[in-house]
């Protein structure tokens, strides 16, 4: 697998599509921190780690709201191929201010608004709405 955040964005993206309210993807901490950041902001209702033999899962529980999906666009920015940085004056703003973007800082993994308050740059993962 060359990308394991774009793989795990596409299987989030599938199970919405089929209307799951789960969807198991292999753990990493990276994955855990993005996890942590789409619960804190409300895109998911929560996540697990599973321990399967010697690998470990995540879990995560899917958000739905009158049967629509709560996360309705979620895409990978920064890739192995381009990496995009920007610092925390020219930090997106998704949707005014109504999206999120997942911002890799120096300390951990957070959300824009997150990082804009500490006042803190770095690689930007992904956005989502």
């Amino acid at each position: 697998m060359t990308d394991p955040l774009a793989d795990m964005f596409t299987r989030i993206r599938n199970a919405h599509a089929a209307g799951r309210s789960e969807v198991r993807v292999p753990s990493s901490k990276c994955k855990v921190a993005i996890c942590n950041v789409l619960q804190g902001e409300g895109y998911i209702e929560g996540f697990s780690i599973e321990e399967l033999g010697n690998r470990r899962d995540l879990v995560l529980q899917l958000k739905y709201y009158k049967g629509k999906p709560v996360l309705s666009y979620l895409q990978r920015v920064s890739k192995a191929g381009r990496r995009v940085y920007k610092s925390v004056d020219d930090l997106p703003s998704v949707l005014s201010g109504l999206g999120t973007a997942i911002i890799s800082t120096s300390q951990g993994i957070m959300s824009d608004r997150e990082a804009k308050k500490r006042r803190l740059g770095g690689e930007v993962i992904g956005v989502l709405w």
